[in-house]
């Protein structure tokens, strides 16, 4: 009875935030806006910033297209591109319905990590004609953030943008849950004395996240043999093959070298690792099926607004550390706390695409963070209010990709901390000087 009361009392409290933001939207008409970043001390100025005196910096970007990074604010723009297929959960609604999310996002992207993102809904769901739609942007752009693209279609964009692009292209369902799992389960695994090439994971649900995060894994050196993968048919097994779209195909194939067959009972017996990223529950995820996990079990179950699983039903089952999505229970598995930083770290040494390999950088660097800090089992990964991680993640971003060969502006490391603090600080104190100014008003 007072499970179930806690319950209730965690739902009501989940709503809040929904009844706050029909309230808030309206009173302030989006939540971003373009701001100037030059003084204009009197109307002379227009000359030196409009005609005539921009014609002369236009004229040397003509001589050395490179210069349009030194001459305007290409280095620190990125797009948000959706086509509102897939907004949140709930699905296809719209690319004017995706918009809010859309501006939501840009918000994170500057005062996080101090990068100005345009918010693009397009309309229209073609993938050539997507394609096509960042093509002919990509001059006026440093970076692309997909988002919120349905499946297959997302694995097919991230896939052509990245070979037909000369300008990083992320997807934020890919690779950007994939790198925060990645950095709760090298610290979880630290805390249960494991070794992550050495443990089995159950991977329920085979979408975005849990493809790229099986591409990480793969990257990391894990054997994919040891890697169970459960769609809402069941266990994912080679006699299942014709069912699987041609990208996630290749990647799924590499899994569960036993062939075994059955469900989300059957993958997680033995397990010693749950990945879910699949529907709300609760139930998704049995109480039982947890207690055939193997001693010192990890659960991430990541669906919102409802776990798959509640964390005191995983507990009480055995498992030994648990994460959410929710920032109301602890270990909340967090975007927010990849993204930023990684363009923060891409766009300041000018790189060509975001790697693997730099999503596992920034993985390292977030669990570093918390690891020094004190890891436990209700600590895994930091908050979003621990600032000095998303410069540290994006240093060890920026660093890959010069460790790679695909920055094109390299700098030394003292360069390199100094220019990233001071971007993400000035996203951070422009907001604080327009609320103080009270250009931006306080409800």
């Amino acid at each position: 009875m007072d499970q179930q009361r806690d319950v209730e009392k965690l739902l009501k409290k989940a709503q809040k935030p929904s009844e706050d933001a029909l309230k808030m939207h309206p009173f302030y008409k989006g939540k971003i806006q373009t701001a100037p970043k030059v003084p204009v001390r009197s109307y002379d100025d227009f000359a030196i910033w409009y005609t005539p005196g921009v014609a002369r910096v236009c004229q040397e970007i003509v001589k050395d297209p490179m210069k349009v990074y030194e001459y305007t604010n290409k280095e620190n723009t990125i797009a948000i591109v959706t086509d509102g297929t897939r907004i949140l959960g709930l699905g296809d609604i719209g690319p004017e319905a995706g918009l809010p999310v859309m501006e939501g996002k840009a918000l994170l992207f500057k005062y996080l990590g101090g990068v100005d993102a345009l918010p693009l809904c397009v309309g229209t769901k073609k993938i050539e004609e997507i394609v096509q739609f960042c093509k002919w942007l990509s001059p006026s752009i440093s970076g692309i953030n997909l988002e919120d693209v349905e499946k297959p279609k997302c694995f097919v964009l991230l896939e052509r943008l990245q070979e037909e692009l000369s300008i990083p292209v992320f997807h934020d369902d890919q690779q950007g849950t994939a790198t925060i799992t990645l950095a709760g389960l090298i610290n979880a695994l630290r805390i249960v004395g494991k070794r992550i090439d050495e443990v089995r994971i159950a991977l329920i649900g085979a979408g975005s996240a849990n493809y790229a995060f099986a591409r990480l894994l793969e990257k990391m050196n894990v054997d994919l043999g040891n890697v169970i993968v459960v769609d809402s048919r069941g266990i994912i097994t080679r006699e299942r093959a014709e069912q699987l779209d041609d990208i996630t195909k290749r990647m799924w194939l590499k899994t569960n070298a036993e062939n075994i067959e059955g469900g989300i009972e059957e993958a997680l017996r033995g397990a010693d690792v749950c990945i879910a990223y699949s529907k709300s529950g609760p139930g998704v995820i049995k109480p039982e099926w947890v207690k055939r996990m193997n001693k010192d079990a990890i659960v991430f179950a990541g669906a919102n607004p409802v776990p798959e699983i509640w964390p005191w039903e995983a507990k009480e089952a055995g498992a030994r550390i648990i994460a959410t999505g929710r920032s109301d229970f602890p270990n909340q598995v967090n975007n927010s706390l990849g993204f930023p930083a990684i363009f923060r770290g891409v766009l300041d040494v000018r790189a060509t695409k975001v790697t693997d390999e730099m999503c596992i950088a920034a993985a390292q660097a977030i669990a570093d963070f918390a690891y020094r800090k004190g890891i436990h089992e209700e600590y895994i990964v930091p908050t979003m209010e621990e600032e000095e991680v998303y410069i540290e993640e994006a240093f060890a971003v920026a660093k890959k990709a010069m460790e790679q060969g695909i920055a094109r502006n390299r700098m030394t490391d003292e360069e390199l901390l100094k220019k990233i603090r001071e971007r993400i600080k000035m996203g951070r104190e422009m907001e604080k000087a327009l609320v103080k100014t009270n250009l931006i008003k306080l409800p």
